[in-house]
């Protein structure tokens, strides 16, 4: 069978690209939902289990760290295998991951779970991201990296309000359940109807692991690629984690009224991130970025001074946050993805991955000691610093994508 994985399978180039990033914006789909499904279940989480806002950051950044030692040491060995045969084995792990959520009765039990399901789902992201680079050309790639980002925004649209339902006419397993379930049918697409991907190893000649670690960690444009990533989650997953427990806290959201913040961002977001990915192309990565970044300023001192407000206020003000969260993100994972050579890409993008996960772990820990609780109420303090401290990494941001530079 041919190597290309776009035009092994049909005569019609542009019919494969399409089906090869369905599935990868599936997956997508399956692992974004597993990590932000914990978002808007925090505070039933800390209902449940009588647990505060610093053990719930730490509930979530559990699932970001194990993803960044498993990223790191991926890199070793991820460039020397069939990406289809990588892909199914990090997918297996990951669904038995998501599993053993569904199962946990206890906060330890599903701490141990959160692990496990980072472990492989957080390489997952870097693997899809790697295969984008490896298939699309880069004139295309940023809408390739937009149409497979959209996920998220599916995920909000569809998979958090279903879950968030689920969990409060079931039980917070329930989300987890229905999770795995999506998983198992990805899985077996993904077996079914994904040709073997061989191409990066066409002209690889293999090196000693600690030899490409060694090549990544001493190019200059790997770690300005490295330096973007952890700007742009510590300017994100500080506020996202606490987002949902801020609303019921302060803004007077009920637990269930929480699917419709992610309902309207994720209904805007799906089309605005293909918009920003489009627009990469046409007019720049770089430009893109940092208009966007420009833009989201607004919306994360907004959102995370938020008084009392008119519900529909509040709404607008959440999906504005999301629109610009996910439209500064798509043209920074394309020139990410296009800053390095095919022939280390996968290894580059799983050290990026753990450099990510690190990152956002890290942010959302820091958010965690940032903010506490009003004395004798449920009412959150600090989240303003935390909407400071992002506008300040976002700003940070700005400076650091103007020194990386596109190499394939």
């Amino acid at each position: 069978m041919a190597s290309s994985p776009v035009t092994s399978q049909t005569t019609d180039p542009a019919l494969s690209e399409k089906w090869l990033l369905f599935i990868l914006a599936a997956i997508q789909f399956t692992h974004i939902m597993d990590f932000v499904i914990m978002m808007p279940l925090g505070p039933q989480l800390m209902r449940v289990f009588q647990i505060n806002p610093r053990e719930f950051g730490f509930l979530v950044s559990a699932y970001t760290f194990s993803a960044a030692i498993s990223g790191l040491l991926s890199a070793f060995f991820i460039d020397r295998f069939d990406r289809k045969n990588a892909l199914l084995g990090l997918y297996l792990g990951f669904t038995l991951g998501t599993f053993a959520c569904a199962l946990a009765p206890t906060f330890t039990f599903l701490l141990i779970a959160r692990i496990l399901a980072g472990a492989f789902g957080g390489v997952l992201g870097a693997l899809v991201l790697a295969i984008i680079g490896d298939s699309v050309p880069e004139e295309r790639r940023g809408a390739a990296t937009g149409k497979v980002m959209a996920a998220f925004s599916v995920a909000s649209i569809g998979g958090i309000p279903l879950g968030l339902y689920l969990a409060s006419h079931a039980s917070w397993h329930a989300p987890f359940y229905l999770l795995t379930g999506l998983s198992l049918i990805v899985l077996f697409l993904t077996w079914r109807m994904l040709p073997p991907m061989r191409q990066h190893l066409l002209h690889h000649v293999p090196e000693h692991p600690a030899k490409v670690l060694i090549t990544i960690f001493s190019r200059a444009n790997c770690l300005w690629a490295f330096g973007l990533m952890v700007t742009l989650s510590l300017a994100g997953f500080t506020v996202v984690p606490f987002l949902s427990p801020y609303m019921v806290a302060n803004v007077g959201f009920e637990e269930v009224e929480l699917s419709y913040i992610y309902l309207f961002g994720g209904l805007a977001t799906v089309v605005t991130s293909q918009l920003a990915g489009r627009l990469s192309d046409k007019y720049g990565k770089k430009k893109v970025f940092m208009i966007a970044a420009v833009l989201s300023i607004i919306p994360i001192l907004v959102v995370t001074h938020l008084p009392q407000v008119p519900h529909w206020q509040a709404f607008v003000v959440t999906t504005f946050f999301f629109i610009f969260f996910g439209a500064r993100f798509v043209p920074a994972m394309s020139l990410i993805t296009s800053s390095i050579e095919p022939r280390l890409r996968g290894s580059f993008m799983s050290v990026n991955s753990s450099v990510q996960q690190l990152a956002s772990g890290l942010a959302a820990f820091l958010a965690g000691l940032v903010i506490s609780n009003e004395p004798g109420s449920q009412e959150l303090l600090h989240f303003g610093t935390v909407g400071i401290i992002a506008t300040v990494f976002t700003l940070v941001s700005m400076g650091v994508v103007m020194k990386l530079r596109q190499v394939s």
